[in-house]
């Protein structure tokens, strides 16, 4: 039989491919005989990277660059050998990079993601798959196209400085010095919202409290975007700022699609091309995905609902394993998976959850292997 690991992170507990390794464990004490094929997945967001490499075997690279406060950070990128990088803007500007008390959605700069991005065409790449999600930034791209050569300028002609709030002052924006390798490249855009840069449902307003921003820091930031679209679209000769998706990790979205040229995907969906999911799928007899917390979010851009498209175009059933259940899991019935399991063994805090993941993956995919067992004999 042949079996088909595909799930996401359990954020904070284990990593994509730990969560796959650990099942695989479980699977294996009770159907050592049976052929597993490990496929991680990931949303675009933090262990993007990580999922792809683990999936196609490709080059993890290490590069220093500017964290979101202008400190310097060791991030990471992935390299495949048909030329595509890989790049999760958390990696270099991450919220995980800075401490609570210092978290200023108003100061914070996507700088270092353009430094992952000049590496990669160091490398020579020839497409760029750029992951957004669980950033520290509100700046809408604007650090990452200055590490691209691009200059935003006051009314003075002085450059501007760090974070989303210097975009209330931006005059003008000189795009002659963008990094001409650009051009012959494609960037992709793996993000699962679908928010326009300001408004009710911008970057700043939806996602500026989580990186640290007050109502009124979220009222300047949200006002500093919407110059910063008008004055790009006078530049370029077309507004997006309402495209599905720009706003995404605090605006870079729009950075992404107004200058490089981007083409935005559902994160799962791409990240499930690049690892070859669909064809791991080809003859197999079931697969089994899970993330930290199944509920009714899960349907909206999530990894297993994702997997579990890929696995029905192929005719394989889906289980899938979570940390918690949450209200409104049972839709995911609807939607691919067959059935759905806590890996809670009985009340304990959730401190004891996480450090028990695997333990517990272990311990459910074991159960699940002999369940499996039993339904062939009883066929």
């Amino acid at each position: 039989m042949k079996l088909v690991i595909a799930p996401d992170s359990f954020k904070e507990s284990l990593s994509a491919p730990d969560v796959a390794a650990a099942i695989a464990r479980g699977w294996l004490r009770a159907r050592p005989a049976d052929e597993i094929l490990l496929r991680p997945m990931a949303d675009g967001g933090e262990g993007t990277v990580d999922a792809v490499l683990e999936a196609t075997g490709g080059e993890r690279r290490e590069c220093l660059v500017r964290g979101p406060l202008g400190t310097p950070v060791q991030a990471h990128w992935g390299w495949l050998e048909e030329g595509t990088a890989v790049i999760e803007m958390a990696a270099a500007s991450g919220l995980h990079l800075v401490p609570a008390h210092q978290r200023d959605a108003t100061r914070t700069s996507s700088f270092g993601t353009g430094e992952l991005i000049r590496a990669a065409l160091d490398a020579g790449a020839r497409k760029i798959i750029l992951g957004l999600g669980g950033s520290a930034t509100n700046d809408g791209g604007l650090g990452l196209l200055q590490a691209l050569g691009v200059r935003f300028l006051d009314e003075q002609g002085a450059p501007l400085g760090d974070g989303g709030a210097e975009l209330a002052r931006l005059h003008s924006i000189d795009v002659a010095g963008l990094d001409t390798r650009l051009r012959a490249v494609e960037v992709e855009v793996a993000a699962d919202v679908d928010n326009p840069l300001y408004g009710p449902r911008g970057a700043s307003a939806v996602f500026g409290p989580q990186k640290g921003a007050s109502p009124a820091q979220v009222e300047q930031l949200n006002a500093a975007l919407q110059r910063y679209a008008q004055v790009a679209a006078q530049v370029l000769g077309e507004d997006h700022s309402a495209y599905p998706g720009v706003g995404a990790a605090g605006g870079l979205g729009f950075a992404a699609r107004a200058f490089l040229g981007a083409r935005f995907r559902p994160g799962i969906e791409l990240v499930a091309e690049v690892a070859g999911l669909a064809e791991a799928m080809q003859g197999a007899a079931l697969a089994i995905t899970g993330e930290g917390r199944l509920d009714a979010q899960s349907l909206h851009g999530k990894t297993p609902v994702g997997v579990a498209r890929v696995a029905a175009a192929a005719g394989v059933p889906v289980i899938a394993l979570a940390g918690s259940l949450g209200e409104g899991y049972v839709r995911v019935h609807d939607n691919g998976i067959a059935a759905a399991f806590s890996l809670t063994p009985g009340p304990i805090s959730l401190a004891q959850a996480m450090t028990g993941a695997a333990v517990e993956l272990e311990a459910r995919a074991e159960e699940l292997a002999r369940l499996w067992s039993l339904a062939q004999v009883s066929r």
